[in-house]
């Protein structure tokens, strides 16, 4: 392909009518005044998307516009072009053609970038067009830095090697950004923060140290490394969590907040004794997205709609149950967002503070000075509060007081542990919680899991296997047989998964009269039955599996979430 000529995009938009000439000329002075890329003042004046851009770029310039979800893309291709030349450039090699390669950039006519480009190669190029958004996740994904941190533990492990090295020095000397062990935990959150990994896992083996992210509820090998460094990463992370760098013997929590990037990283980090050493567990909080709203959780419209009614109530008892990693948390917050007003006094009880609020009294639990669930509720309650959120109710003392400040004009929001909806309040009888008082307090119970979700770039075809079909025959029968089932195949896009993201599943109990009534009754029976009737079939499993008709997830992600209720 001829080199490409420079063109305005402004009158390639208004050519093709997807622009007019006052949005135009604002847009320039909107350019002129803050000094952004004039693509980007269209697409945050909503003036046009980023596909009508590039789209457009590609009628004018008789090019192909690739969508980088769709596209198959070789990582070994990929690289040829480095990293800061891909983001510098906004570019990406999709393809090694008979005589060049073909490459995709946000703006083919950056005639500076196409000189440039064809030099690190080495080779002419043939232009594509690509979604600028898409690029810069598809730049994340692949850009892994797991040679990085092979190399930089190697580095650790030979300065460890030099018996003059001490430990106390790599790690806590002023000014140590040269350290191999800062470079190899700078590293190892750089690559986690662009996996959108949730937790990193340190673990002492036998005779190597292996560091492990979790990905969409899922652990991955990141990598491995000799076991002498262990102890040095240890006694960093400890030194900057400001934990007892002497104590190896006992559990140990703290926190500490990073920047990768543009991202602010609350980290919560865990150690334990182990056999071989200290295992290192520290969850990543990103603080720079904001509290996602009960709108974007995934939620059925008809579902939410009823969950809104209830989380409106000015008083009442709202339980939200799944296991660890179901989600609860966020759709906790999603709530409490919703009802963070000027004219209402929010309070949380946690362990810990998970994300901060603004405009909310948040409450970090401490055992350690008998700072417990119970007495900060208690306290909270002197506070006048309208709302209390209370991070799990973990006994039958916390259990009854928060049913008691829900019955005294309070609503009260919190979590349990319970495998559905119906189950739970069951469980709050067990816990000693009278049955008056749960009949009177309790207004719903929303019981969720998270699936993983098909990466959109390698969704295939998917035929079922002997043990699908019979799962899915239980609620379908014949008509199984009518459906087109996927699944991801692994791609650059996914890291080889064949997954991309998580989605919530839930079902809704709403203490209707029906159902308070039964409840009333010593015949646990009758009151799932009601409980039964009152939900009508909108199942965990019902949901996962309307998931998986439409093309959402697997069959064997839907399962597995059965596998966790009828547990």
């Amino acid at each position: 392909m001829a080199r490409p000529e420079k063109i305005r995009l402004g009158e390639i938009l208004l050519r093709q009518n997807l622009m007019t000439e006052e949005q135009l000329q604002f847009a320039l002075a909107e350019q002129k005044r803050t000094g952004r890329k004039l693509g980007r003042v269209f697409v945050e004046n909503k003036f046009v998307t980023e596909d009508q851009i590039s789209d457009a770029m590609a009628r004018q310039l008789n090019i192909t516009f690739v969508n980088l979800k769709q596209y198959n893309i070789k990582p070994h291709i990929v690289k040829r072009l480095p990293e800061l030349q891909a983001r510098r450039f906004r570019a990406i090699v999709l393809e090694e053609l008979e005589h060049g390669f073909l490459v995709a950039m946000v703006d083919p006519t950056d005639l500076f970038a196409y000189d440039e480009i064809s030099r690190i190669l080495k080779s002419t190029i043939q232009l594509a067009v690509v979604n600028e958004n898409d690029l810069l996740v598809a730049i994340d994904n692949l850009y892994r830095h797991t040679d990085v941190i092979t190399d930089l533990a190697r580095e650790l492990e030979q300065e460890l090697s030099d018996s003059e090295i001490d430990l106390g020095d790599l790690g806590a000397t002023a000014g140590a950004e040269d350290a191999p062990v800062v470079k190899l935990l700078q590293s190892v959150f750089d690559d986690a923060t662009q996996v959108r990994a949730s937790d990193i896992h340190i673990e002492p083996q036998e005779k190597r140290l292996q560091i492990r992210f979790r990905i969409d509820g899922v652990l991955h090998l990141q990598t491995e490394a000799d076991i002498k460094i262990a102890s040095a990463l240890a006694l960093r992370l400890k030194l900057i969590s400001e934990m007892d760098i002497s104590e190896k013997r006992l559990p140990q929590d703290g926190r500490f907040i990073i920047k990768v990037r543009q991202f602010h990283i609350d980290v919560r980090i865990s150690t334990m004794p182990t056999q071989y050493g200290e295992s290192i567990v520290m969850r990543l909080l990103n603080q720079s997205g904001g509290i996602l709203n009960l709108d974007r959780i995934g939620m059925p419209k008809e579902m939410l709609a009823r969950f809104r009614s209830i989380i409106h109530r000015p008083n009442g008892l709202v339980l939200v149950t799944g296991p660890t990693g179901s989600g609860k948390t966020t759709t906790l917050y999603g709530a409490l967002s919703e009802l963070n007003t000027e004219d209402s006094k929010l309070i949380t009880v946690e362990d810990p503070v998970e994300y901060r609020l603004p405009g909310i009294n948040q409450v970090q639990v401490n055992e350690k000075i008998d700072l417990t669930f119970a007495k900060v509720l208690r306290a909270s309650l002197r506070q006048d509060p309208d709302i209390l959120l209370l991070g799990e109710m973990r006994d039958q003392e916390t259990a009854q007081i928060g049913m008691r400040a829900a019955m005294t004009g309070h609503l009260v929001l919190s979590t349990l542990h319970t495998n559905d909806a119906i189950s739970t309040p069951i469980r709050l009888l067990d816990m000693g919680v009278p049955r008056y008082m749960m009949g009177s307090s309790l207004q719903g119970v929303l019981a969720q899991r998270l699936v993983r979700v098909i990466c959109e770039s390698c969704r295939t075809p998917h035929s079922l296997l002997s043990s699908e079909r019979e799962w899915l025959m239980q609620d379908m029968g014949l008509a199984v047989d009518t459906h087109q089932y996927h699944a991801g195949r692994g791609c650059g896009h996914c890291n080889g998964t064949g997954f991309r993201g998580r989605i919530g599943v839930y079902e809704l109990l709403e203490m209707t009269k029906s159902v308070v009534d039964a409840a009333h009754f010593d015949d646990n029976k009758g009151f799932i039955e009601a409980a039964r009737q009152q939900m009508a079939g909108n199942t965990l499993r019902k949901y996962a599996t309307d998931l998986v008709l439409a093309g959402q997830t697997t069959v064997g992600e839907a399962m597995r979430i059965s596998n966790q209720i009828d547990e």
